[in-house]
């Protein structure tokens, strides 16, 4: 299993580094003139030249990227060129509110699909139809119509939960509770229906097993078959499709963030990448896909228990 582990890190590690390459090397090479922005058009050209020198931006790129490399794996990202902010400091002050949104999302996800998918799959009939009614509506329904009915009827006419704004869970937690319930509902409107119709068909699978015919002929209760034997084999693609909305989950975040004014690293996103400043664009992204890497190696780990034949094969 360490092996196992090892192996998924390297590959994760990799994953970063190469992404962090291709990144810079389009950012470098997307032309902006860094001085020119921040000091107006009317400046003179000694001016803007001394505070490119300043920032660093006259160097090679690759000059650029070592530099930038050596200071981000200390968990230094540099400072905005528009805000003199530190990067990491602002980041760390936006990311509880993000993963305060996809963890929610995820728990709520995972009970609400398994739920969902194990009724339609032991149940059939009329009970699999209206399942599968519900999942199909829940793609076809736009996330921002959804968000918006969420907001008009909830927060504006019952007022059961305020319309915007973001409260911390050290300053009051059923403040925090009443200002991410609306965001997390409106997010898991469409990861509920993907992964329970993923959970229903993976139950339906393995159920017509010979394994699982052959516990019933030897008497085993239904539900210890279901609990024990069928979702232990059945665990593995719904985890797996916990792992890809992970990343869904990220960029359905600005949206949501934009429309509740939560102030996520959804939002900084659009605001720092309109500007083009470039050392929040590569903390952003980087802890994105840190952030990603994580995601799926807990789930291949959770695989690997689950099933020893993925590490045999991985």
């Amino acid at each position: 299993m360490i092996v196992y582990i090892v192996r998924r890190l390297g590959a994760g590690v990799g994953l970063v580094v190469s992404i962090s390459i291709l990144a810079f090397l389009l950012l470098g090479l997307s032309g902006q003139d860094v001085g020119r922005a921040l000091l107006g058009i009317n400046a003179d050209e000694a001016a803007v030249a001394a505070k490119n020198h300043a920032l660093g931006v006259d160097r090679p790129l690759i000059v650029q990227y070592v530099d930038w490399l050596l200071h981000a794996v200390r968990g230094d990202f540099g400072r905005s060129w528009f805000t003199s902010e530190t990067v990491t400091t602002s980041i760390a002050q936006r990311l509880p509110v993000t993963l305060s949104l996809v963890v929610g999302v995820t728990i709520v996800t995972a009970v609400v699909s398994v739920a969902l998918g194990v009724w339609a799959a032991t149940r059939g009939g009329a009970v699999d139809r209206f399942v599968q009614i519900l999942a199909i509506a829940g793609y076809a329904l736009p996330g921002f119509l959804v968000t918006l009915f969420l907001v008009v009827v909830f927060a504006v006419n019952l007022r059961w939960f305020p319309a915007v704004g973001y409260i911390p869970f050290a300053q009051s937690p059923t403040g925090w509770l009443s200002t991410i319930t609306l965001p997390i509902i409106a997010l898991s409107i469409g990861s509920i229906a993907g992964m329970a119709q993923q959970v229903r068909s993976s139950v339906l699978d393995v159920q017509n097993r010979d394994f699982v015919r052959t516990l019933r002929t030897r008497g085993l209760r239904t539900r210890s078959i279901l609990w024990r034997h069928v979702m232990r084999n059945a665990s593995a693609p719904a985890l797996t499709i916990i792992g890809l909305q992970f990343v869904g989950l990220l960029g359905g975040a600005v949206l949501v963030e934009q429309i509740f004014g939560l102030p996520g690293i959804g939002n900084m996103t659009v605001q720092y990448t309109t500007r083009g400043d470039v050392p929040v664009i590569m903390g952003l992204l980087m802890v994105s896909v840190i952030g990603v890497v994580i995601v799926n190696l807990l789930v291949d780990v959770l695989i690997g228990l689950l099933n020893p034949k993925a590490r045999a094969t991985a």
